[in-house]
């Protein structure tokens, strides 16, 4: 049995999301996915995952609705297993980023650079800077070369970052993420702050991936279900390396403490059965409560 994993997201006028949440969660249930899937006012965001046949009846469905009919919808594989269940929720943005309302990327957003055009840049050298718009911990499995790491802990941190991407005000600045939905808006928030010549990878690191796998890119795409990471094939290495003993590595744990839960990378040699600490600090606070 075969399986495929669908990312897609749209920035478009939502009237009833409520009412668009119940449809598009019997949809999905009807074809037996599992996934999240996040509506809004502003838009829709979803990943679900399900064996190939039944994914292109729920994409065939979805792009059927008038609102979605131009929305991109990326692919790749699955392993049966990448979410426990269905989830469909309304929520007040699709993408976490509290930014003030006039960040509205239908009206304002970033130049979109398509994964061929972003090929030919690296092809020519040209004066570029590539702005990677992820968690930091998403950065430390896999990123493009040269690119800066702003150090968020998530996307509503954007705006304390600002003073270390200052410098880069008057640079031709390409924004990237996974798909592409968290750059629409912070390609709008650099904009909106000065910057003069902003773009955004369509389709994000994934679609870049899909067509020029091992190319630029370097390292695992991180993803945001039980697969962890992911690549494309094509010629990389392993850049991430182990928090606990710096040994390459793509493998995530969280902090066995609660307390602390950091996500981070360890190695299989670093990692215990019973649960993975940070650190030495959070392994005594639990040994002695």
């Amino acid at each position: 049995m075969t399986y495929q994993v669908l990312l897609f997201y749209k920035y478009v006028e939502i009237q009833d999301p409520e009412l668009l949440k119940e449809q598009i969660r019997d949809l999905a249930a009807a074809h037996s996915l599992t996934g999240r899937i996040l509506v809004a006012n502003e838009g829709i965001n979803g990943t679900v995952e399900g064996e190939v046949e039944h994914t292109e009846q729920f994409a065939s469905a979805l792009l059927s609705y008038p609102l979605f009919s131009d929305m991109g919808i990326k692919r790749s594989v699955g392993t049966g297993d990448s979410f426990p269940k269905l989830s469909v929720k309304v929520r007040d943005e699709i993408v976490g980023t509290h930014f003030d309302k006039k960040i509205d990327p239908t009206k304002k957003t970033g130049k979109r650079l398509s994964a061929e055009e972003l090929r030919t840049w690296y092809e020519e050298q040209r004066d570029f800077v590539v702005v990677d718009m992820r968690n930091d911990y998403e950065y430390k499995s896999g990123h493009f070369k040269d690119s800066i790491n702003p150090e968020l802990e998530n996307s509503r941190d954007l705006p304390k970052a600002l003073p270390k991407l200052e410098p880069l005000k008057k640079k031709t600045v390409l924004t990237v993420c996974t798909g592409g939905i968290r750059c629409e808006k912070m390609s709008a928030f650099l904009l909106e702050h000065g910057f003069e010549d902003v773009y955004q990878l369509d389709n994000g690191i994934h679609g870049y991936m899909e067509k020029f796998p091992g190319k630029d890119f370097e390292g695992a795409l991180y993803t945001f279900d039980n697969r962890k990471t992911m690549d494309f094939g094509g010629d990389r290495s392993v850049i991430g390396t182990c928090y606990l003993c710096s040994e390459p590595t793509e493998l995530y744990v969280n902090c066995k403490n609660d307390f602390c839960h950091l996500h981070f990378l360890a190695c299989a040699n670093c990692q215990s059965e019973d649960g993975t600490f940070c650190s030495k600090s959070c392994a005594s606070k639990i040994a002695t409560t």
